[in-house]
This record gives structure tokens, sequence and C-alpha cells, in this order.
């Protein structure tokens, strides 16, 4: 999403260490590209002009122009004012209080409410809660239909709305039945309109009385920019929101949505929503958000994400099978899989430092996410035998390979040489580790 954003920021700053040392008319000249950048990135003007003050009134001082780096000084005052604009701390949910507790989520149409009903349901049973989800849009048809079947996908109970009901019942009925079940987050999904009108506002703001929630949350679509921004502030005045979901951060919006949120409204974005899949939904934290603006990475989401699928029992395992040179395409296969759950592989290397500068070098190179899936088909298609010893395969078992797993035999055959030239390089790495170990430890 930031992409061109982080790049131009990256020529300022790259302009800024050529100097030995700066002046105010350096400062005053990056700042101004500065200023370009975020008015670019769709970042609300006013957000604009004071987050500019405060970086030139805070590098026109003695901390930059007397520093042997005056040109890092700057970065880290860029650096430390983004994540003032994105709000400092991460918020997290408050679901402190009465039980069970209450989460209404509320936005226009077509934001993904019903989907971040389902994600926010997801995320909250991997940590411990029982949530309930409630289907309260009786305006469009298919909405209580739709939360049913993602229900079942998230494996979470779902109300089960009539329709016709009025929306207050269907929230006061909801909260009773998931007391009397024992479940203690119930997820309140709300009509949506393609505006904002009387009528909504009126029937959000009598559920929010009926069920004083401790969470009042709006999802917005980044994709929409400064729309989202000015949607927020309008919910926010007319019924009172405590943080927002920002929804499709993977598409290709210029970000100014994230960058003005915090500023405008006053309040928090406490998740983010990086992908379609059910999994894909992020506690908002603003520090690694700034961090990969300026192309810093964060590893620290990486490590969690890592630290959420990948299998430590099966990962000790590999390690044993490498150490012995018995890396098969089965655990290649296995592998793809423990990668592909964690994301896109975009989204991935994104959050390793410097990528966002080597992205462009890496264009058409990078193995799109079919590619992973035909991968996987051709190893399916695969006797247990063939997976574990690749050298028995011969041309007739690769004609029935590729034809079971609806590729070319060239498919095939590229996938073998490319695991043949992994297994190579996996010996060499062991053997130039043996004989490192052998000059620090001479026999």
């Amino acid at each position: 999403m930031f992409e061109n954003l982080s790049e131009r920021l990256d020529k300022v700053f790259k302009r800024l260490k050529g100097y030995g040392k700066l002046s105010e008319e350096n400062i005053q000249q990056a700042l101004r590209e500065v200023r370009l950048a975020l008015l670019e990135a769709d970042v609300n003007y006013k957000v604009v002009k004071d987050f500019i003050a405060n970086v030139k009134k805070r590098a026109i001082g003695q901390e930059v122009m007397e520093s042997l780096t005056p040109a890092q000084q700057v970065i880290k005052i860029v650096h430390e004012e983004l994540i003032k604009l994105l709000g400092e701390k991460g918020q997290g949910l408050n679901l402190a209080g009465k039980q069970p507790a209450v989460i209404l989520l509320v936005g226009l149409q077509g934001s993904g409410k019903t989907t971040t009903a389902a994600k926010l349901a997801k995320w909250l049973k991997k940590r411990g809660r029982r949530p309930y989800l409630v289907p309260a849009d009786i305006s469009r048809p298919a909405a209580i239909e739709q939360l049913q079947t993602l229900g079942k996908q998230v494996k979470v109970e779902v109300h089960p709305t009539q329709p016709g009901t009025p929306v207050k019942d269907i929230g006061l009925q909801a909260v009773s039945k998931a007391d009397l079940m024992h479940l203690d987050t119930v997820i309140v999904d709300t009509a949506g309109r393609l505006h904002i009108d009387e009528a909504l506002m009126k029937e959000l703001k009598g559920l929010k009385e009926a069920l004083d929630p401790q969470e009042t949350l709006l999802v917005a679509d980044a994709m929409t920019g400064q729309d989202a921004v000015n949607i927020a502030k309008k919910f926010h005045e007319e019924i009172g929101i405590t943080g927002v979901i920002l929804t499709k951060l993977e598409g290709d919006a210029r970000g100014g949505a994230a960058l003005s949120i915090q500023s405008v409204t006053g309040r928090p974005i406490k998740f983010i929503g990086i992908g379609e899949k059910l999994d894909e939904l992020e506690l908002f934290h603003p520090d690694r958000m700034a961090n990969r603006i300026l192309g810093m990475g964060d590893v620290l989401s990486l490590i969690e994400k890592a630290q959420e699928t990948i299998d430590q029992k099966k990962a000790l395992e590999l390690k044993k099978k490498l150490e012995h040179n018995e890396f098969t395409l089965e655990d290649f296969r296995d592998q793809l899989r423990q990668i592909r759950k964690m994301g896109s592989l975009e989204q991935i290397l994104s959050m390793i430092p410097g990528f966002n500068k080597m992205n462009k070098q890496l264009k058409g190179m990078m193995p799109d996410e079919k590619e992973l899936i035909q991968i996987e088909a051709i190893i399916n298609s695969m006797t247990p035998e063939e997976r574990r010893n690749y050298q028995i395969i011969n041309a007739s078992r690769r004609r029935r390979i590729a034809k079971g797993s609806g590729t070319s035999v060239q498919d095939v055959n590229r996938l073998l040489k490319n695991y043949a030239q992994m297994n190579k390089m996996l010996k060499k790495m062991k053997k130039n580790k043996f004989k490192a170990l052998r000059g620090l430890f001479p026999m």
C-alpha cells in the first residue's frame, strides 16, 4: 500500500545523506518534498501541515544541526513523528466490564463488515475467547446467510436471526443467549448503506443504547482514501466510535486513510485487514507501520506470524532431516504449505528490512501464488516412494505426474531440476559448516 510513499521518502533521505553538514535550506527543501509525498499519498492536508511543522521545529534544532550524523537525526525525527501520527501505541480491544462483552461493528455497505466480523471472531478464538456472531443487518437479504456461512468456516456459533425482527430485539436476544451458552464475546454485524443517512444513524444509536457495547468499531475501506477519514469523523460525531478497523490494506490505495484517521477523529486504528482470507486480520501497531513506510521492515510481525503458523515439532524434525541429508519432496511440500499459511510471499517479504528498495529489481523473479499451488499439485501427484526418492522418476512417471496434476512434463522437469539443485546447495552448506568447525577445533 505504501510503496510509492516509501520510494519518495527514500529518495529524500538519500539526498540528505549526501550532505556532510545540513543547513536550514537543505532541511526546508527536504521537507517540501516530504510534504508533497504525503499529499500525493492522500493524507489529509491539515494533518500534513501539522506533521511538517512538528518535524521542522525539531529538525532545525540543536539535536540535528550539531549532530555528527545530521541526516540520520532527521530520519529519526520523521520516524518518531510518523509513529505519533499513527497513534503512538497499539490499542487492542477493551473487553473489561460486564460479560458477555459486546463489540458493535458499524460502517457503510461494501466496507467488508460481515467478513471482518468473522475475521475478528477467529482472531479472538485463537486468543482463548468464546465469540458469538450476531447478524443484525436485516436490510440486506443475504447478510444473515453470509454470516452463517462464515461462522461455520471459523467454527463459531452464529445467532439464528429471524428476518423482520427489530434490530434492538436481535441484539438483546443475542446477548441473553450468549450468556446462557457461556460465550464471552458478542460480535454484532450491523446494517450499512451506500452513504450515511438519518435512518441508519437512528438505528445504530438505538442499538448502541440498548446494548451498551464495550467497543463500537467502524469498519472502513482503506481503498476509499480520504473518504474513509470523512466517514470515520461523521460516524464518531453521530454515534461515538471507540476505534477503527481498516480493511483492504493489501490493495493499491495510497495509504492516506491510515495516516490521517487518528489525527482527524481522535480515535485509534485497532485492526487492519491485509487480505481476503479469514485469518488476514492484524492488530495495528503504529511503530511497525512507520517502520514499513520508511523501509525498515517489520521483523516483529514476521516472527509473530511464524510462531502462529509453524509447527515447532515439525520444525525440529526438519532440522534433523537437513542434518542427515534427508530433505525429501514431501518435506519441501510441507514447507511451502507453512509459508502459504503465513500470507502472500509479497506480504512476508515486505516485512524484511530493505525489501522495498529491492522490490522493483525482484519484479518478474518472484514466484507467484499460482506457481506455488502448481508445485504442490505436482508433488501431490507423486507416489509416497517418488516423493522420498525423486531419482526413480523416469520419463513415463513424469508423464503420469504431469497428467495427474494438470501440468506439463516441462513443469515437472523444472521442479525436479530445482529440487536437485537445492539439495546440492544444502549439502554444500553442510560441508562448509563442517569445514568451519574443523578450523575452529583442529583435531
